[in-house]
C-alpha cells in the first residue's frame, strides 16, 4: 500500500532543486546513522542550499583548498563529502587535506581514480569519517584500492556508468556503491539495478537556470 506523504512548501522555497523522485528507489547508504540516497555534485553554493539532496559531493579540478571545503560546509544544511585529491594532489597532502576536512565538518572524503594505495593509507590512519574512492573505468584496481582501506566506491563512467556498477557488484557483492545516474529517470533507474545504493545528481548551472529565469522576465514585456 502506498504510504500518503504530507507535504509543505511555501510560496518561496517550492522553486528549489529537486532531485528525480526515482532516486528514492535505490537502498541508500547508511553513515553514522544518515541513510543516504541522492549526493548533488556540485560547489556552487547558491545550487546546494537550493536543492533537496541528502548530501553533497563537493570536488572540483583544482588542488582541493581548504576555504573552499569551509564556504561549502558554512551554506549546506546537508552532510559534504569533501574532496582530497589522488590527480594532482597526493601523498601526505592529500593525508593533511582529508584531516583539516574532518576537523572543518565534512561527513566523508572523495578521493581521485589515481590516488596511491599508500596515501590511502595515510589518510584512513588519520581520520575517522568514510573514505570514497573514484572508479571510471572497469580497468580500475577496486579490490587494491579496497584493501588498502577505502570504505565506499563512486563510479563515474558517463554513458557506460551502469555497466561499470555491474562488473563491481558481481566481483564486490556488499561494497557501498555510489554512481552518477545520467540525465534521465531511465539513466538513473538502469544505474540502480546494476548495484547502485546511491546516485549522484548534477544539477543544471546558475546561469543555466538564470537564463531560463530572464527568458520568462522577457516574456512579460513582449
Amino acid at each position: 500500500m502506498k504510504k500518503f506523504v504530507p507535504v509543505y512548501e511555501g510560496e518561496l522555497r517550492k522553486h528549489s532543486i529537486q532531485v528525480p523522485r526515482c532516486i528514492s528507489e535505490c537502498s541508500g547508504i547508511r553513515i553514522f546513522g544518515r541513510r543516504i540516497k541522492s549526493l548533488v555534485f556540485s560547489t556552487d553554493v547558491a545550487i546546494i542550499k537550493n536543492i533537496n539532496a541528502d548530501a553533497v559531493i563537493a570536488v572540483y579540478p583544482f588542488t582541493p583548498q581548504p576555504a573552499i571545503t569551509q564556504a561549502i560546509l558554512s551554506v549546506s544544511e546537508v552532510p559534504v563529502f569533501a574532496g582530497v585529491g589522488g590527480g594532482l594532489t597526493n601523498g601526505q597532502r592529500s593525508a593533511s587535506i582529508a584531516a583539516y576536512a574532518e576537523h572543518q565538518g565534512a561527513f566523508g572524503l572523495v578521493c581521485n581514480t589515481f590516488i596511491t594505495e599508500e596515501a590511502i593509507r595515510a589518510i584512513k590512519e588519520t581520520v575517522e569519517i568514510p573514505l570514497v574512492y573514484t572508479v571510471v573505468s572497469e580497468q580500475a584496481d577496486v579490490a587494491g584500492k579496497l584493501a588498502a582501506g577505502v570504505d565506499f566506491l563512486n563510479v563515474s563512467g558517463a554513458a557506460r556508468t551502469p555497466e561499470i556498477v555491474a562488473h563491481i557488484r558481481e566481483q564486490f557483492p556488499e561494497v557501498p556503491i555510489i554512481a552518477t545516474g545520467g540525465p534521465t529517470d531511465d539513466t538513473i533507474r538502469a544505474t540502480i539495478e546494476a548495484g547502485a545504493n546511491a546516485i549522484t545528481y548534477t544539477p543544471p548551472t546558475s546561469a543555466e537556470l538564470f537564463s531560463e529565469s530572464m527568458r520568462k522576465y522577457r516574456g512579460r514585456f513582449a
